[in-house]
């Protein structure tokens, strides 16, 4: 499923999911010369200040497991917890390492040196057990994405517990999407791979661990 959108808001399915403060980078607009003789104005008009429109391209497996958002400025991968660890757990199972192998490539392909590395969960359970889960999860996903790429690459790796969810938490469904861990990284100088979600394939700051007394387990 391919789908080209303007940037918006609301869940998943809907354009633009939320975001942990930080998550995306931003480029400013491209300078237009108001004296450019190619520039018809009335007299007396002036140039609006110039916006830039972000498109953002999506793509998602049939399955949902696996989605690869593109934008103006940054590339990023959501995968499902169910695709990357056994339930309540942070160990990857062997069928993680392909699709993260195949994400490290792309950021390799983009010449990224900053990657972003983001764990989330759902609101079952308690909000500390899911901080501590989601966090060790990105963790596991950093560790795997470390060995594929060189030493010049820097990493933000983050537990959000439930917060920044992409869909309803009312529902089974909902939860399974908000049960996830994403990549990101600014888009480079290069085309890209064209790694997309069928094939198997936030932000600086603190490092806060979520290492909270787990008084529950989180959804998965």
């Amino acid at each position: 499923m391919v789908l080209t959108l303007g940037a918006g808001s609301g869940w998943a399915d809907e354009g633009e999911p939320s975001a942990p403060p930080g998550s995306t980078t931003t480029s400013p607009p491209p300078e237009v010369d108001s004296n450019s003789p190619g520039l018809k104005l009335a007299d007396g008009a002036t140039l609006a200040p110039a916006k830039v429109l972000d498109i953002k391209s999506v793509v998602e497996d049939l399955g949902g497991e696996e989605r690869r958002e593109d934008t103006n400025t940054d590339v990023k991968f959501a995968l499902q917890a169910e695709v990357l660890f056994p339930k309540d757990s942070s160990k990857l199972n062997p069928e993680a390492t392909a699709r993260i192998k195949a994400i490290a490539a792309e950021a390799e392909a983009q010449k990224a040196t900053d990657v972003r590395v983001f764990g989330f969960t759902d609101n079952l359970g308690s909000y500390s057990h899911g901080k501590k889960l989601s966090r060790q999860r990105a963790e596991a996903v950093h560790d795997e994405l470390a060995s594929h790429l060189g030493p010049e690459v820097t990493f933000s790796v983050r537990g959000y517990s439930e917060d920044y969810p992409i869909a309803d938490n009312g529902s089974e469904e909902g939860r399974k999407k908000n049960r996830r861990v994403e990549v990101s990284f600014p888009r480079g100088t290069a085309a890209g791979t064209g790694t997309d979600a069928g094939s198997g394939t936030g932000p600086a700051g603190d490092n806060d661990d979520g290492t909270g007394d787990a008084s529950g387990d989180a959804g998965d």
